[in-house]
């Protein structure tokens, strides 16, 4: 199936099987994926957590307006933004850079500069919502990735942060919740998944100058 194929197959899945589940070499291919996932100066101002276990997912569930597929869907992904983007940050960040490329890393201190000027000259408020945007980019990708390989997946944001970041000791990492994903398998009965996707006309959704 091409990709297009693949995208018109996936849906934002209302009803999950909850006695199937994904497998642990699935899991890895697909956080591969999110890993490669873009990201503004390539800082990934943002973690990943992989819920598994029922228990918490229960507690999730009830965190999310009681929504099934907290409890039904193989695993939920929550991205969470980090709250402490500063100068150690970075520069964590470049010493990354520096060894994973085999670099001298004076050769980086023009790049460093200009991506600590970028973050100092925001407010806390400001990176923040900067660094959700970020983490929305990887559940982008999140969401083509699994589509490719045959999971299935709903981008969900009817929750409470507040109670997911209590739930989950996000606060005591400098996290916070941005935007969360359970993935797994659809039901066979999901009338959903039968549906014809809906989308705006290629004559009103682009705009060719």
């Amino acid at each position: 199936m091409s990709l297009i194929d693949k995208l018109n197959w996936r849906y934002a899945t209302k009803k999950f099987d909850a006695n199937k589940k994904i497998s642990p070499q699935q899991l890895a291919e697909l956080l591969a994926a999110v890993q490669l996932a873009p990201s503004s100066a390539g800082l990934q101002p943002y973690r990943i957590i992989i819920v598994s276990d029922p228990e918490v997912k229960a507690k999730l569930r009830d965190a999310a307006k009681g929504q099934q597929q907290l409890t039904t869907a193989s695993h939920v992904v929550v991205f969470a933004a980090e709250t402490n983007l500063d100068e150690a940050y970075v520069k964590r960040y470049i010493d990354l850079i520096a060894e994973t490329r085999g670099m001298d890393r004076t050769l980086l201190e023009a790049f460093e500069t200009n991506i600590i000027h970028n973050v100092n000259s925001k407010t806390e408020d400001v990176k923040i919502t900067w660094n959700h945007k970020q983490a929305y980019i990887a559940l982008g990708v999140l969401l083509s990735a699994a589509a490719d390989l045959n999971i299935d997946a709903c981008p969900m944001e009817g929750f409470e942060p507040g109670k997911f970041d209590e739930i989950l000791g996000l606060r005591e990492l400098g996290l916070t919740t941005s935007v969360i994903a359970p993935i797994g398998f659809r039901a066979e009965d999901d009338h959903l998944s039968k549906a014809k996707k809906v989308r705006r006309p290629t004559e009103e959704l682009f705009i060719h100058i």
